[in-house]
Parts: C-alpha cells; sequence; structure tokens
C-alpha cells in the first residue's frame, strides 16, 4: 500500500457541537470525491461502518455520525432533549451543513433509514443516490418481531417490561447472530454487541430507548412520502439486504420494486447486519454502484 492509499484509508474521529450537544463522526477519503453518508440503526453507532469506510475510502468521501443517545455523541436525559426521529433528523441535517456536503449518497441502516429518507424526501436535489440494508420504507417488511414493539406504541405502560427485553446483553447478541448461517458466525467479531450494550447501559440510556421505541409509530406515517420521493424522484438505489433478517425481512427490501423497478436488489446469507458477515461482499457491490450512480 502506498503513503497515499493508507493516509485515504485512515478514518478520522471528530466531534463537533450542534445545538450545544457533542455529536461525533467517523470521516475518512478525500472530501473532494463523492460523499457517502452512513446512517446507522438500534442498537449500534457508526462504528458498524468502520471496515466498509476503510474498504472505499481510496475512492470515497465517507461520513458516518453517531445519533443522539447512542455510541460517542451526547445522551442527554429524556428531561434535557426530546427523543424522536425527527429530532434526530434536524441534528443529522445540521451537521451536513456544518460540514459543507450539499450533494451525497445516502447508506441507511434500521433507525439510519426513517432519519436518511426524510432527509432524501425533502430534498431530493441533494442526495444523489441510496443504498438500503435493513432500512424500511414499507409495511411489508415488518415481522413479528414488532408486534411488541407495535403494542408498546399503543399503550406504553402495559408493555413497558416486554420491549425492556430488547435492552438486554442476550437480545442484543441476538441481533448479530439471528439469520446467520452457521458457516458464517465465526465472522462476528464479539466486541461489536459488546460496545453496543456498554451504550444500552449507561445511566438513563433506558429511558432513551424507550423514547425512541414509541416515537417509531410516527415514522410509518410518513411512509406515503417516501414512496413518492422514489415513484418521482427514481434516485439509483442499491439493497443489499440479509435474507435471514428477522427485524425487517426481505419483503421489506422487495417492496422498493415496485416504486424503484430500476433498484438493484441484493439478498445475501446474512442475518440483520450484513455487514458484519459480508463486509467485503456489500463493499464490492456499493463501489461498483456509486462509480455508476454518484
Amino acid at each position: 500500500m502506498t503513503v497515499t492509499q493508507a493516509t485515504s484509508a485512515t478514518i478520522r474521529h471528530r466531534t463537533t457541537t450542534i445545538d450545544g450537544l457533542e455529536v461525533f463522526y467517523r470521516e475518512a477519503g478525500d472530501p473532494e470525491r463523492p460523499t457517502l453518508v452512513l446512517l446507522h440503526g438500534f442498537p449500534t453507532s457508526s462504528h458498524m461502518f468502520r471496515g466498509l469506510m476503510a474498504a472505499l475510502a481510496d475512492e470515497f468521501h465517507l461520513v458516518a455520525p453517531d445519533h443522539i443517545g447512542f455510541g460517542s455523541s451526547a445522551a442527554p436525559p429524556v428531561d434535557e432533549f426530546e427523543y424522536g426521529f425527527e429530532n434526530l433528523t434536524a441534528v443529522t441535517l445540521k451537521l451536513l451543513d456544518r460540514l459543507g456536503l450539499e450533494r451525497f449518497a445516502l447508506y441507511v441502516q434500521d433507525y439510519g433509514a426513517p432519519i436518511g429518507l426524510r432527509i432524501a424526501s425533502r430534498d431530493p436535489g441533494r442526495v444523489t443516490a441510496l443504498i438500503s440494508q435493513s432500512g424500511n420504507a414499507y409495511q411489508e417488511g415488518f415481522t413479528p418481531f414488532w408486534e411488541v414493539l407495535f403494542a408498546h406504541a399503543d399503550d406504553r405502560a402495559a408493555h413497558e417490561a416486554e420491549v425492556r427485553e430488547l435492552l438486554t446483553a442476550e437480545a442484543t447478541r441476538w441481533q448479530y447472530t439471528h439469520g446467520v448461517p452457521a458457516g458464517r458466525l465465526d465472522r462476528l467479531a464479539p466486541e461489536t454487541w459488546l460496545l453496543d450494550q456498554a451504550g444500552l447501559d449507561r445511566p438513563g440510556n433506558d429511558a432513551v430507548q424507550l423514547q425512541l421505541f414509541w416515537d417509531y409509530q410516527f415514522n410509518l406515517d410518513l411512509y406515503p412520502a417516501f414512496q413518492e420521493y422514489f415513484r418521482t424522484h427514481r434516485p439509483p438505489t442499491l439493497l443489499p439486504w440479509g435474507r435471514g433478517d428477522e427485524i425487517f425481512g426481505p419483503a421489506g427490501a422487495e417492496a422498493f420494486l415496485r416504486d424503484l423497478p430500476d433498484a438493484e436488489l441484493h439478498l445475501l446469507d446474512a442475518g440483520h447486519f450484513a455487514l458484519e458477515t459480508h463486509g467485503p461482499e456489500v463493499a464490492a457491490l456499493v463501489r461498483d454502484f456509486l462509480r455508476r450512480a454518484a
């Protein structure tokens, strides 16, 4: 590897202040190259993109923030910050503006989808392409996993004990291991779920996550707007999705084709966190896609 290549692949770890809150983000690659913004899901952080960023930094500029309440970004208590996907989107937009990112492709996963799709649907000219990895925009994607969460949305008090089970170490580990073939389980690094669990176990973070669980229901109200954006603007779209994902099932990926018939769907033999078991395969798909789309 040349010195130039080594420098471009180096991930820089940075923090800035947005509305009085520290926002942590990872950055790699040359800012003069096409930018890919990566938005993580629950219960993880920008750490999930570490391998993908290193793999693509020779050719693209990559920025991956930690949402408020996650990773190394600020996690104020619920009485000091109104946790909801609208506010997480607002912070993300202010970060992108702070960094001077006028046009970019979006890579969304899980919670990152309702944040990224708000940005794309409200300012279509800013987004050059979409990549969704288990990032839902259709009712078809919801699996039985969501039954308790939707029950909690209807009656928080009655179902709080049940949804709290999703904050346990056992549940966090399951998010990584479910749907992964036995022959690929040895690709899962245990520090991934241990790091996520450390974030969930911070004092007061359970209340943060419970609030976001409840607020998720309002993302579904925006699905018609997201789908209209797809139909009207036809953003180039890549869908590297885990066939074995029991949180956002493959039907959610296939539904994109209804409004985006030219979208590129790749059902991988993976679960919810496909980058952990299929990192090189996803990186190759993203590189080829962005060369053509971005």
